[in-house]
């Protein structure tokens, strides 16, 4: 048997305790929280900043109580937001994805546990016990990566609505300002 180097006995652990399909969840929750730091990323850096460049943008006009002017003002605010709400649908899918992996990956923890169990001809419970622990690992971990990604999801959602307010509000205060 060759010898694993010292920084993947961690995952040999995992996939002995939870099977493969336990590595699958983790890569999924990898990209997952890779997708929230990146949209932690944007909203801190680059959407702040297309913010303050819309905002200037809509205040150097000379035009801004007309219909198309709104309309213009509607699209623009629009794309903007449009940028910021991009990933949902992919965190969504991960999200609902981390549970339905965990119970694939219990169901075939047990059909693994049963099959030992029917080729050992002696019923011995502790075995058994064992199997199904390990069978359960991959459910809980599914849902913990769902969870945290639930809560993370929901706040995306709520930032989004809340800056979609802010900014038109932020619109209507600039042309007031200038015009005063």
């Amino acid at each position: 048997m060759p010898v694993m180097p010292l920084w993947l006995d961690p995952l040999q652990r995992l996939v002995e305790a939870g099977g493969s399909v336990l590595v699958v969840i983790a890569l999924v929750a990898m990209v997952l929280f890779s997708l929230a730091l990146e949209r932690i990323w944007y909203f801190r850096i680059t959407y702040r900043r297309a913010r303050r460049a819309l905002i200037r943008r809509w205040v150097s006009r000379d035009d801004h109580l007309t219909w198309s002017a709104r309309t213009l003002r509607e699209v623009w605010t629009r794309e903007l937001i449009a940028r910021l709400r991009r990933p949902l649908p992919w965190l969504k899918l991960l999200v609902a994805l981390c549970p339905l992996l965990g119970l694939l990956g219990t169901v075939t923890g047990m059909i693994a546990v049963f099959d030992g169990l029917a080729m050992s001809e002696t019923s011995q419970a502790r075995a058994m016990a064992d199997g199904v622990a390990r069978a359960t690992l991959p459910t809980l971990t599914g849902m913990a990566v769902a969870v945290v990604g639930l809560l993370f999801t929901s706040r995306l959602e709520y930032i989004i609505r809340r800056e979609d307010q802010r900014l038109h509000d932020r619109l209507a205060r600039a042309v007031e300002e200038t015009d005063a």
